[in-house]
């Protein structure tokens, strides 16, 4: 096999996908395949030196096409990409990797053993706001993480097949790990469904990382306003991620609550300290761009993404203990510890 490419929808993300492989790799991209006819007209107008085809078969059939791109419903995400990998091609898929942590898992370890990539479009780790977080608390410039919050909210994009934090929450989820360094140890959620029965339409979710650290996050598709925030809370400082404010997408807070000698009666005080805000400059290049080149830079060299299989089944386990917490009205629930069976398949970097 060659390194042709397919991508496989053009729906809501896939369209962003199909822009963004038009502009790197338009000699490599050779299939889009589309069930609905009416995206298959459109796509073959948009980009008339594709093959538009309907399914599947004509992809896998033409030993040219070296990598498959996944951007369908997330309960075909794992038959697909398992499919896909079957045939010896390599595949980027996104979020959610799969509908259950066995499957996530199995697919990431199928990619290992053969010698397949396999990445999982968490495009927020690619953010270079997110990136600089990451590297504030690395350095250790904010101290000791306290806890990290985060807000994902709009009126739509309203799903019956998924709930909310199916749906939007692996963003956060794959936030915080990426942030910490780190995956959870137990999750407990709270959700309410007021659009579609058996649907939660907003659900909010506490997280417990190691070191006491909690992480809360709050998803809903039923809500006045846009919201796509982050903030981590530190000993030394504060940094808030704020998607939608194009002048501040990254600001840094010199603010702490500074622990002072005990009074006269054995009490604990703190003086509070609000000092400079500032706005780091960061890179202008599109999320989504930086993560495709990557995958295709992956796909040439054979080294591991940043966001593989394994990153994608450790936010699928989190998924899945959220839905059980909810069945469980709240109750705390452990997350599965999801390991690599190899060093290199660890937590990225």
């Amino acid at each position: 096999m060659t390194g042709q490419l397919a991508l496989i929808g053009f729906g809501y993300w896939g369209t962003n996908l199909a822009r963004n492989l038009d502009k790197l790799a338009p000699a490599r991209w050779r299939y889009l395949v589309d069930a609905s006819p009416d995206r298959r007209r459109v796509a073959a107008e948009r980009y008339p030196y594709l093959r538009v085809v309907a399914d599947l078969d004509a992809v896998l059939a033409d030993d040219r096409v070296g990598a498959v791109l996944i951007a369908t419903p997330a309960p075909s995400h794992a038959p697909l990409a398992r499919r896909v990998l079957a045939t010896g091609r390599h595949v980027f898929v996104e979020k959610p990797l799969a509908m259950s942590t066995g499957d996530a898992v199995g697919l990431a370890d199928t990619a290992d053993r053969s010698g397949l990539v396999l990445m999982v479009g968490h495009t927020f780790e690619y953010v270079p706001a997110v990136r600089r977080m990451r590297e504030y608390i690395g350095s250790g410039e904010i101290g000791d993480v306290l806890h990290l919050h985060s807000q994902r909210l709009n009126l739509g994009r309203i799903q019956s097949d998924l709930h909310t934090f199916w749906s939007i929450g692996p963003h956060d989820v794959s936030i915080a790990n990426y942030l910490l360094g780190t995956t959870p140890r137990w999750v407990a959620a709270q959700g309410g469904r007021y659009l579609h029965d058996g649907v939660e339409d907003v659900v909010f979710v506490t997280v417990g990382y190691p070191g006491d650290v909690v992480a809360h996050m709050h998803v809903s598709w039923l809500d006045p306003a846009k919201t796509r925030r982050t903030t981590v809370v530190g000993t030394r400082r504060m940094l808030v991620y704020d998607d939608l404010n194009t002048d501040a997408r990254l600001t840094v807070f010199d603010k702490g609550a500074e622990p002072l000698e005990p009074d006269g009666e054995g009490l604990r005080r703190y003086r509070l300290r609000d000092e400079a805000v500032h706005v780091p400059v960061l890179d202008t290049v599109e999320p989504l761009e930086r993560e495709l080149r990557h995958f295709l830079d992956c796909v040439h060299s054979g080294a591991r993404p940043r966001t593989d299989g394994w990153n994608g089944a450790r936010v699928v386990a989190v998924l899945e203990a959220v839905d059980a917490s909810l069945r469980a009205g709240g109750a705390t629930v452990p997350v599965p510890l999801v390991a690599a069976p190899t060093a290199t398949a660890g937590l990225p970097t």
